[in-house]
Parts: C-alpha cells; structure tokens; sequence
C-alpha cells in the first residue's frame, strides 16, 4: 500500500545536521512514531548510525533508569562515534526535560530525535529545562493537500491546481470523505467504514486512558469526556464557560484546568475573540475548533455521516480552520474571531499586527459576490486592507470603501 507522505519531513530533515535536540511533538497517533522511522531509514541508507529507544517498550525502560544507564547503552552501540538516537514517547519519562537537559549538556557525539505527546509540555515544562537547546516540530493530522495526493497516489503532486480544476467531481468526493472522517492516518488507509469507526474509538480511548488519565491524573474522564462532548456540540460557537460547568458537573476551576489540558494536548484549539471596543464587542469567551474534525464527528456520534446533519456548516468551518491555523506564522500573527453585543459576527480575523485580515466562511455553491451585513459592518469599522469569504466554488472579488474583498473557493488554500 502507498505510504502516506508527510510534508513537514523535509523541514525535519534539514534540522538533522543542526545540535540541537529535534524534539517531535503532537497529538496520539499522528503519526510521529511513523515520521522517525521514516527519517531512520533515510538516514542508514546514507550510512548513518542509529539507535531507536522508545519508552513503550518495556525492554527499553531500563535504558532511562538514569542519566548515565542511557549514556552506557549509547556508547556500547556507538561508541563514541557519531549516532543519531531516536527517543519515542519520552512524554512516559519523569523530569524528561532536566534528563535530557543533562545528557545534551555534556556534549556527546550523538544527535537526539525525541518525540513526545501533547501531554509532554503540561507534564514536565520541556521549554524551560531545553531552552535553547532544542527545536520543536509539531506534527498535525493529515492535511487536505496530504491527503488528496495520497488518495490519487501522487500522480498529480506537482499540479494539484490542474487536478482541481479538471477533475471537481473528485475533489468534492474527496472533501466529502475529508470532511467526514478527518486526518488520522490510520483513519485514512482504512477502507471499511466499520473498521474506521473501530480505530477511532481506540484513539480516543487511547487519549483518555493514557494521556488524560495516566500521565496527567485526571481523577473523573467521564466529566473530561463530557466536555469533549460539549464541545464538540459547540465547535464555532461562543462557550459560556459557567453554563458548560453546570453542564458538565465540573466545578468552574476544574472546567478551566479542563479546557487548558485539552488544548494543551493538542486535542481542541480554543480561539479567542478580537475587539477594540471593550463595550460593543465580546471580549471574554472563547471559540473551540478540533484539531482533527473527524474526532468532532466522533464525539457528537457523527463519524461518517457528519454531511447528512445539520451540522455540515460547521464541520467545514472547523476544516477551515485548520487550513488557516496550518498558514499562518506562530508568534508573527494570531486567529481570532469577531462578536458584538448586537449579534454581528466574523468567523475568523487573523491579527497580522500592523493589519488584519477578516475572514467569512461559507459552505455554500456561491454565484456572485456578496457579503453578510456583519461581514460589511466588521469592514466598515475596521477597513482592512483586505478581506475574504471562503466558499465552495466562487473565485471572484468586490470592493467595499477601500477594502478589497477576495471570494475564494477552498481548494485554493490548499498550499
């Protein structure tokens, strides 16, 4: 079976030849474990040294022990003599960071590829003990342009413009089964629905019983799982965090703590509002987006079927989303949405610092160009330079005062 290609392996690659540690992270079953062996195999085929250790091996738990009982099994593999080690789910090791920390800092002939779970940056404060001695790469499902190359066996990897221009009826098809069943991978090369349905509820139980449970000692993951539910029935829509409390029977502080560790883990995006106006515009709530919309689907009951129900609209938001959030540059621009106390509403407006750039999403076959009379008003308030309505088939664009509006079908923010 053709193996799913995953973009973000090139930039891993590159950071190889750098010192400092490559720290892989992301949700479970990604696909990172995959990534490393991927990147271990290119690396012997080019005559490199490698060792692969991985914390859910029983056998290799005595390897991290101590500081000095990893170092030993390195040098009888490798002597001292350059190696690439490949550490998986290290997120399991207590202090992980101050252990690597130590290791790095005594400056050995070993090049260090970890990979860790979301749970890994709650559970051990991996940024402060590695400062300055790492680089973070972090793994997302599988993207839309990953998974249409992969669908049509990378015939058209080079082209995928002329593919979507050419071949809509595929595409659609394609976006429909996307929208569906969302981005695990395992998800994607599994061709029966029932067995699709099966392997996500392993991953989700996966993710309660070993991230939320066993690493971060949630003590209720009925309550957690609860809320997952909530929100999942909210997805693009305001949270009023006392009615989900009540709700969910979770104390205030707890929903807070809640909330944080699911985003944390990499399982929800909370999205913040954007206002200037502290009396006019909403300024507290957040917005909870998936990080994969097929675990959205899943949560509501949903999986596979998510296009039949009223929620269609709100599925293909949260993929937009997705697309937006994989576009912009982390700590150079923001995603936030837009609310008045008088119902007005922009879905997203990514904050670019000196300008911002609202943006409309509607699952719908547009026609012509026209907007939303809050899409108008966030524009009339603002006047941004530019701003956009993404849609499912309409290429087009229009002017309002000085702000030129863009319309533009989903494909063509496929990167």
């Amino acid at each position: 079976m053709t193996k799913i290609k995953r973009d973000i392996i090139n930039d891993i690659s590159e950071h190889l030849a750098a010192e400092e540690i490559t720290l892989i992270t992301g949700a479970r079953q990604v696909g990172k474990t995959t990534l490393m062996n991927d990147l271990k195999k290119e690396l012997e085929n080019n005559g490199e040294t490698t060792i692969f250790l991985s914390l859910d091996f029983e056998e290799d738990k005595r390897y991290f022990d101590s500081q000095q009982a990893l170092i030993n099994k390195l040098r009888l593999e490798a002597g001292n003599e350059k190696c690439y080690v490949f550490i998986d789910e290290i997120q399991r090791k207590e202090n992980a960071g101050i252990f690597l920390k130590g290791i790095y800092d005594r400056k050995l002939p070993y090049k260090f590829i970890v990979s860790g779970s979301g749970s890994l940056e709650l559970k051990e404060k991996i940024h402060e003990s590695l400062a300055g001695r790492k680089r973070i790469f972090r793994i997302n499902p599988v993207s839309f342009k990953e998974f249409i190359n992969f669908k049509t066996e990378y015939r058209y990897e080079n082209k995928l413009p002329d593919f979507f221009q050419i071949e809509k009826n595929m595409l659609f098809f394609l976006l429909d089964e996307y929208l569906n069943f969302g981005g695990y991978p395992r998800i994607i090369t599994e061709n029966k629905i029932s067995e699709k349905t099966a392997l996500m509820n392993e991953i989700y139980r996966s993710y309660i019983e070993k991230d939320i449970v066993y690493l971060l000692k949630i003590d209720r993951p009925e309550a957690y799982s609860r809320m997952i539910r909530m929100l999942a029935g909210n997805a693009g829509q305001m949270i009023n965090l006392s009615g989900l409390a009540s709700d969910t029977g979770i104390s205030a502080p707890s929903l807070k703590k809640y909330l944080w560790y699911a985003e944390k883990t990499f399982f929800v995006h909370l999205v913040t509002p954007y206002y200037k106006n502290y009396r006019k515009e909403v300024r507290k709530s957040p917005v909870a987006y998936f990080n994969d919309h097929g675990m959205r689907n899943y949560a509501l009951n949903l999986f596979g079927n998510a296009l039949n129900s009223s929620e269609k609209g709100f599925v293909f938001q949260n993929f937009i989303f997705n697309l937006l959030r994989d576009t912009i540059t982390e700590g150079q621009e923001s995603i936030h949405y837009w609310r008045t106390t008088d119902k007005a509403e922009v879905d997203f407006i990514i904050d670019k610092k000196v300008t911002v750039l609202p943006v409309e999403v509607k699952y719908k076959t547009l026609q012509k160009p026209a907007v939303s009379r809050s899409f108008r008003s966030f524009i009339e308030r603002y006047e941004p330079e530019n701003a956009m309505l993404v849609n499912l088939s309409l290429n087009d664009e229009m002017i309002i005062n000085n702000t030129h509006v863009r319309f533009v079908s989903f494909e063509k923010l496929v990167d």
